[in-house]
């Protein structure tokens, strides 16, 4: 499914009611009713969407660790290779001696002759049994470290097996994020058109005058949610920051991009309330709340930025609409739709 054209249409219908408010003076109009079974939907299909985004960035965490054990396996794998050859010369020098020394005379009787004094002797016993130490580690530290070699190379086939399958969950996780976030968007599209047709209806019925029912939005990119979560993030991330520049909400655009990927949110809803409600954090009457969001404190934007986004899907839906801005602001519903919007349409 292609992102661009729903959620563009989503923005453009929004843009058209917001126009068609303006126009006709009506008064508010009582938010729509949501069925218990609508709002059964929305929850299990919220979940699913969470599920989806913490399965992937459980692959993907899986991935990286499984990738950082394959790259210190090949690089011990290489050293024990490098040392491996003048591992080998000392060992099989160190069998030659032994050979030798087994081979020849008594070498215990040689010592004993040879030696001048008992002293000589024991110096000479300390020789000869420092090489055949020299000569048994010398054969102790190739097995070692052939051992070594070998099991390097079994983890290392193991991890690029885990890693294969953690790479078919990242896919699969993946695919069924970018599928759900897509009908999402979807059914945000539909039920932006219909209540711009309730809406024209209303219009129609108190005075006659006609709803433009379009309204391009020039140089404004939709939402793409058939990409990774890294790109999407790189994507919006930069998009949000420059919103944001100068406020107290300065360089926040990688939390928020972060928090409407893991939650299926339009990227650009979060930050845009952030203006409406505060002036994108000059005004806070709670620590760290930019969104009038009840009676909370915050201990970071992180915390806040993750919760705001989390409650908007959970509560509000994928994007804004005239039955999220009346449940928002009840008061003033129609003013913080339409200055939601039009920042929305600024991002």
């Amino acid at each position: 499914m292609n992102g661009t054209s729903h959620s563009h249409r989503v923005l453009a219908v929004s843009a058209a009611l917001a126009f068609a408010l303006a126009g006709t003076q009506l008064a508010p109009i009582p938010a729509f009713a949501v069925t218990q079974e609508t709002q059964a939907q929305v929850n299990e299909t919220q979940q699913k969407v969470k599920q989806s985004a913490q399965a992937y960035e459980e692959a993907t965490a899986n991935l990286k660790a499984l990738q950082e054990k394959i790259d210190e396996n090949t690089a011990k794998i290489q050293e024990l290779e490098a040392a491996m050859p003048a591992k080998r010369a000392k060992a099989s020098q160190a069998l030659r001696a032994r050979y030798k020394n087994e081979q020849g005379t008594n070498v215990l009787m040689s010592v004993v002759l040879q030696s001048s004094s008992l002293d000589d002797l024991l110096t000479r016993m300390t020789y000869l049994d420092q090489i055949q130490s020299s000569n048994t580690e010398a054969l102790d530290a190739l097995n070692d470290a052939e051992a070594d070699l070998e099991q390097q190379r079994v983890e290392l086939e193991q991890a690029r097996t885990q890693a294969a399958a953690e790479q078919d969950r990242a896919d699969a996780a993946l695919k069924e994020a970018q599928q759900l976030r897509q009908d999402a968007q979807r059914r945000a599209d539909e039920e932006a058109a219909a209540e711009l047709a309730k809406l024209a209806a209303a219009a129609d019925a108190s005075n006659g005058l006609e709803v433009i029912a379009t309204s391009p939005l020039e140089n404004n990119t939709s939402v793409d949610w058939g990409v990774s979560q890294e790109d999407f993030i790189a994507s919006w991330a930069p998009r949000i920051n420059t919103y944001l520049e100068g406020s107290a909400l300065s360089s926040c655009g990688e939390q928020f991009a972060s928090a409407a990927w893991k939650y299926g949110v339009d990227p650009r809803f979060s930050p845009a309330i952030s203006n409406t409600e505060s002036s994108k954090g000059a005004h806070l009457f709670r620590a760290y709340n930019a969104w009038g969001w009840g009676d909370i404190d915050f201990s970071s934007w992180d915390q806040a930025i993750d919760a705001h986004v989390r409650g908007l899907a959970e509560g509000y839906g994928y994007t804004i609409s005239v039955a999220g801005a009346q449940k928002y602001c009840p008061p003033n519903w129609y003013n913080w739709y339409r200055n939601t919007l039009s920042e929305m349409q600024r991002i």
